[in-house]
């Protein structure tokens, strides 16, 4: 259940402000714009559900944020956890026009936007591990800052949610592994300032895909994912459904979105699905 913003302790912890829901609908819901609503509830279970709950109703381009989700998701239903105001919570509306098996890149496209508009407001090199992990450096060491969720809703629309956490201090961290843009350094912490510069590069990136028809190379999305993607180049272990894991190198994705390992024997495999584990930086 949803908990409208402006119920008592907006201003708790004055490090952390809350959004400003109507100068934000100001400067990116317009006519000419993909977003036509955008609504900031103090609290709530998990934006995406709120969404795509309420997908039959919406137009394409809603946008929902909470300055704190108690059940937030990822991918395998693991559990997304953060501080109020610690972070941007997001799930949008999207109504994809370009044919429905291309829809995989949408997660994929997600992730170029958010890592675009994160390095222009945040000042932050924002790196991608396949399928939907965001990645900064702390210290020296990767960590994982964000993520991307997309699930269907009907027939004709997806809900994408993003998480990414801004200003998390290390004793907030929820394992050793995660990080935020305050410890990689962010030159802003401003959640506004983050908030429209993601929601700008995305519009940007899913009206170029959707133009090109989904079309991932024609679009530029797979040489921009294939660009920002840390996951290449690497060796990894595919944690695969049924419980298999795959070994190898990860050396390029097909035009279907998928990772394609080079195995041991010389071979190749396209992943779709599964959990993936670094085992080495490129050389």
């Amino acid at each position: 259940m949803t908990t409208p913003q402006g119920s008592g302790g907006r201003w708790s912890d004055l490090d952390r402000p809350p959004l400003n829901a109507p100068a934000l609908r100001r400067a990116l819901v317009r006519p000419d714009g993909l977003w036509t609503s955008l609504d900031v509830v103090t609290a709530t279970g998990s934006t995406n559900s709120d969404l795509a709950a309420r997908a039959g109703e919406l137009p394409e381009g809603a946008v929902l944020v909470a300055e704190e989700q108690t059940s937030g998701r990822g991918r395998l239903d693991r559990r997304w956890t953060a501080p109020a105001r610690s972070g941007l919570f997001v799930s949008v509306l999207l109504r994809p026009r370009a044919p429905v098996e291309r829809w995989g890149w949408l997660p994929l496209l997600t992730g170029v936007a958010v890592a675009t508009g994160l390095a222009r407001s945040a000042g932050v090199d924002t790196s991608l591990k396949w399928p939907n992990d965001l990645l900064v450096s702390v210290d020296g060491a990767e960590r994982k800052a964000g993520g991307i969720l997309a699930e269907r809703a009907g027939d004709d629309a997806v809900v994408v949610g993003f998480g990414v956490n801004v200003s998390l201090r290390a004793d907030e961290l929820p394992v050793p592994t995660a990080g935020s843009l305050l410890l990689a350094g962010a030159v802003s912490t401003d959640r506004d300032t983050l908030l429209r510069a993601v929601l700008r590069s995305l519009d940007e990136w899913y009206g170029t895909w959707e133009r090109a028809d989904g079309d991932p190379a024609a679009s530029g999305l797979q040489a921009a994912y294939t660009t920002g993607c840390a996951t290449l180049g690497r060796r990894v272990r595919a944690e695969l459904p049924g419980e298999r894991t795959l070994e190898g190198e990860a050396v390029s994705l097909d035009g279907d979105g998928r990772l394609v390992v080079a195995t041991e024997g010389g071979g190749t495999e396209a992943v779709g699905a599964g959990d993936i584990v670094h085992l080495r930086t490129p050389a």
